[in-house]
């Protein structure tokens, strides 16, 4: 019995199962390449912002900054944009630098076209001018009664017109001594001389002038004023013979101030009426004057000169 119970005993066979390596996930790989990814991304924007102009960054943080706004003040429509950011906005190809340097054009191209037109209307001054003088000196000549008096007319082209001169002459005045009335011949003269100015398109100016002797009087009267009396007397007989008062840009009285003969300032010649038929660029200079035409012509210019440039 003991022998059978020995045989019927269970066998147990214990199995050692070794365990194997633990499987390595490939979270690191993703994560090196993040990293790899974002070092590529930062070198790439500090190259960009390295060869970005200003007007670019401006336009960039002027974007994202109000982005709405942006879009809204260069959105689509007829005024819009082509703007490199989606949405609108303004132009950030159009840089600070772009900016300055249109409107330096903008400023040399009215310098240049000012300058071309003043050159073209000095032309036509000194062709008109010169017309006039010879006009002038043929109405002189050919009429009988002041061909005598032509030595006391002075005709002269100068840089701000033509200067017209009728001085005085010891057996000749053009007024009575003293006083702003006028010679009967001086009167034939500046009548004459008015119906030659009728359609001048020049602004003139009147000068009245007197010598250096004292005028003595107990009212304080002087030759400031005796110039002046004189010069106003000469602008109502050019207006009586035809010539338009607007034509005046001025009438003054020098007194002794300009002696035509400054070495002889009492001499009869520095008695005298001056006038002269002012170039445009003169009357700009000693009037203050700015036509709007120089400024119109300069703007027409750069309107043209924008739109030759235009794509």
């Amino acid at each position: 019995m003991a022998g059978d119970a020995k045989k019927l005993q269970p066998i147990i066979i214990k199995r050692v199962k070794k365990a194997g390596h633990a499987v390595h996930g490939g979270a690191w790989k993703i994560a090196y390449a993040d990293f790899v990814t974002a070092m590529m991304a930062f070198f790439l924007l500090m190259w960009l912002l390295g060869s970005t102009s200003e007007g670019d960054k401006k336009g960039l943080s002027d974007y994202f900054q109000s982005p709405l706004k942006v879009a809204l003040a260069g959105g689509s429509g007829a005024g819009a944009s082509n703007s490199l950011i989606n949405g609108g906005g303004n132009d950030i190809s159009q840089t600070s630098g772009q900016s300055a340097k249109s409107d330096a054009e903008s400023k040399r191209t009215k310098r240049v076209a000012t300058e071309q037109f003043r050159q073209s209307e000095a032309k036509a001054d000194s062709r008109r001018l010169s017309a006039l003088s010879a006009k002038i000196a043929a109405a002189i000549s050919n009429n009988s009664k002041l061909s005598d008096f032509a030595s006391q007319i002075k005709l002269q082209i100068t840089p701000d017109g033509l200067q017209i001169q009728i001085v005085d002459d010891q057996k000749r005045p053009m007024f009575d001594i003293g006083s702003a009335s006028v010679k009967p011949y001086m009167r034939d003269i500046l009548r004459e001389i008015g119906v030659t100015l009728m359609d001048v398109e020049n602004k003139i100016s009147l000068d009245g002038h007197t010598d250096r002797s004292a005028y003595g009087s107990p009212l304080g009267y002087s030759n400031w004023e005796l110039s002046a009396d004189r010069a106003n007397a000469t602008r109502r007989e050019l207006m009586a013979a035809g010539m338009p008062e607007d034509k005046l840009a001025r009438v003054v009285g020098m007194g002794s101030s300009l002696p035509y003969d400054p070495e002889n300032p009492k001499a009869p010649s520095n008695r005298r009426i001056t006038l002269l038929v002012m170039t445009r660029e003169a009357e700009e200079r000693l009037l203050g004057i700015t036509r709007p035409e120089i400024a119109l012509n300069a703007e027409s210019a750069t309107d043209a000169s924008a739109a030759k440039s235009a794509p």
